[in-house]
């Protein structure tokens, strides 16, 4: 194999796929909770990305920042307006890449105010360059490839004294707080409302810049267009990825609150972002999802009212259709058992089940997807 195996990969080849369903060589359909791990927010080859993407490559496929382009625009302008404030979006080619954007603007503010630390939490993903993995909350990903930034305050997630702590201790340095509102690889966890508040009630007053991470949890898949929404904060920077490229790369950096003065022409740059054939699929996602918003909490309560709560079940959460599955112990078969059954699931630390299925997921698609699992949980 010439190829570098670094994933936990299945042991069959896709043939084909078509909204929540994948169809191997083999002619075996399987169900897929995966949507590309939260990528694909209409489900698979939905026809009117497909379109537009088509239409796209006819005309061009790519021309570089130094060129306008409409679709770029329109899709910055609902990602600003979605926030309720003003502000600009610089395009990338991934989330990974849009985290680096947003710590390299922290990084340029930090020379202006002298502030040097940032704080994040422990479980946090943020991503796996060297500047965003020094944002990382597992230990086990950062360690084989230290050192990296300095100056990182970790704090533990939901832990309120910790937190209190760590504001009594480094507020005054402080530039920036990087934060997932919802924990999508630490297990589908919600940051809780007190912690909320203190970020809200706190902040603002020693002028510290709030860094929403939305890369999972965001455009729509909470019920909410950003997670965020749920809490009651209001980030200076949020950065996206995964949905918003209608499943080809592509992430987004939004700035607010006056971060878009941060930086200048030359400051920052991407040779393909925005890819046009992207934007083209991105703005039928963003269009798409905002028509079915009113939906997806609705679909996410129905899923979890009807996994049968078992002794092998400890806790289930859920917000929208983002949900974790905690086992009472691991059971590192699971995912092979469950494909046996035709379903596709994602198991972190052989422990947690995280479902991410398509946001225009059919109540009958649900019910299939419902009844093998609550065959494994049984």
């Amino acid at each position: 194999m010439f190829r570098m195996n670094l994933y936990k990969e299945f042991d069959f080849k896709v043939d084909r796929a078509l909204g929540v369903n994948i169809y191997d060589t083999q002619g075996n359909r399987y169900l897929d909770t995966f949507s590309g791990i939260g990528v694909l927010a209409l489900g698979h080859s939905h026809e009117e990305v497909l379109k537009a993407q088509q239409l796209q490559m006819k005309r061009f496929e790519h021309i570089s920042n130094f060129f306008i382009q409409d679709d770029a625009e329109e899709i910055a302008k609902i990602l600003v307006i979605k926030t309720g404030r003003t502000g600009q979006v610089f395009f990338t080619n991934s989330g990974t890449e849009a985290v680096e954007a947003a710590l390299k603007a922290v990084k340029k503010k930090s020379q202006e105010s002298g502030r040097k630390k940032i704080m994040t939490f422990s479980n946090a993903f943020h991503g796996r360059t060297l500047g965003s993995l020094s944002l990382n909350g597992f230990e086990r990903m950062r360690k084989p490839f230290e050192p990296l930034l300095d100056n990182v305050v970790r704090i533990p997630f939901n832990n309120l004294e910790k937190f209190q702590e760590a504001i009594d201790k480094h507020i005054n340095e402080t530039v920036a707080l990087f934060l997932e509102p919802i924990q999508g690889s630490g297990g589908v966890v919600k940051l809780d409302q007190a912690s909320a508040d203190m970020i809200k009630n706190t902040l603002g007053k020693y002028d510290v810049l709030l860094v929403c991470d939305e890369i999972q949890a965001g455009l729509g898949r909470t019920g909410k267009f950003y997670a965020y929404q749920h809490l009651g904060i209001h980030p200076d920077i949020i950065t996206l990825g995964k949905a918003i490229g209608g499943g080809l790369p592509l992430g987004a950096t939004v700035f607010l609150n006056g971060t878009e003065t941060i930086f200048q022409q030359g400051d920052h740059g991407s040779t393909f972002a925005p890819n046009p054939i992207s934007i083209a699929g991105g703005k039928v996602v963003v269009k798409k999802i905002s028509e079915i918003m009113d939906t997806i909490e609705e679909k996410g309560a129905y899923f979890v009212s009807n996994i049968k709560q078992t002794e092998k079940i400890q806790e289930i959460r859920q917000t929208g259709l983002m949900i974790g599955i905690t086992l009472t112990e691991p059971d590192p078969k699971l995912r092979v058992k469950a494909q046996e059954k035709g379903l596709l699931i994602n198991v972190l630390n052989n422990r947690i089940i995280r479902l991410l299925p398509a946001l225009n997921i059919e109540y009958s698609e649900m019910d299939e997807m419902i009844g093998i699992l609550n065959e494994l949980l049984s």
